[in-house]
């Protein structure tokens, strides 16, 4: 059965809470076209769905943006990127599908949930100031006006040996030294999908951290990075410097999430390993 299409968004909603309504509608408009292959009963074509689902998703929020803050900028994979953001105050950075192989994905024989939508404010002086990272086939909107705080209780397992560091790793691409941190018996690997996911799997506890090298766009962890931020987790490059965006040329080479109280240890691993900065090749 399908879900309802996404409503208008009110445009008098404070910043967190329409970034909340955004992930949430897009959301809406990528699970109804899911529904759409489901209730035909037919064969599909992945690379249709994903194209479609890209599409129609930017296309919302695109309409809804205009409508609810037209003096804003937008920054977004699936728009032509406009430079006036650069002497802009405040700019939106959103990738209307994020996870687009998952999206369209069926694994034994059900639709994959790892995927999606992520909608995040920048502001000038203040950096991420607002963002929502949508879970559509969960039913899940992690915000920054409602931060899940760190769970400290069973952190000291991990510094005391008792169990191992769980890190989200890519299915399909991880980098080599998350490889060679696999080997080592004090670090458990937890397969899953999307950026945005892999960062929620952080601050909601499934996992204790994401690291990542090898390259992304601002897109890809702008609304993962706010809300993690506002929650208290840590989020910064590999070597620890801060991360920047709304820069002219949106590529970022790398990425660490942590929990507060294991981020000094991690740091610690990644250099037994020799990770660093990972400038990685831009596409």
């Amino acid at each position: 059965m399908s879900r309802p299409e996404p409503v208008v968004v009110e445009p008098d909603l404070d910043d967190a809470g329409l970034a909340a309504a955004l992930a949430e509608g897009a959301g809406r408009v990528l699970v109804t076209l899911r529904d759409a292959v489901d209730e035909a009963d037919d064969e599909f074509d992945p690379n249709q769905l994903k194209a479609e689902g890209d599409a129609r998703s930017q296309a919302w929020l695109a309409s809804q943006l205009l409508r609810a803050r037209g003096d804003d900028l937008v920054l977004s994979e699936e728009a032509v990127d406009d430079v006036a953001r650069l002497d802009a105050d405040r700019v939106w950075i959103v990738d209307p599908l994020d996870g687009t192989r998952e999206f369209a994905e069926r694994a034994d024989g059900s639709w994959r949930t790892d995927f999606a939508v992520h909608v995040a404010l920048w502001e000038r002086g203040g950096g991420l100031t607002a963002g929502a990272v949508g879970l559509p086939a969960r039913d899940q909107v992690f915000d920054t006006s409602r931060p899940a705080l760190p769970d400290m209780r069973d952190t000291a397992d991990v510094l005391a040996g008792r169990r191992p560091l769980r890190l989200a790793a890519s299915r399909s691409r991880p980098p080599a030294f998350v490889a060679a941190l696999a080997e080592r018996g004090d670090v458990e690997l937890v397969p899953m999908g999307s950026a945005g996911v892999k960062v929620v799997s952080v601050v909601d506890g499934t996992v204790d951290a994401y690291v990542h090298g090898g390259g992304q766009y601002e897109w890809d962890s702008a609304a993962p990075v706010a809300v993690a931020e506002a929650a208290g987790y840590v989020c910064t490059r590999l070597d620890g410097s801060e991360l920047e965006y709304n820069r002219e040329n949106p590529w970022l080479p790398d990425l660490f999430v942590s929990h507060p109280a294991l981020a000094a240890h991690l740091r610690q691993l990644l250099d037994v390993v020799g990770a660093t900065n990972q400038e990685g090749v831009q596409p």
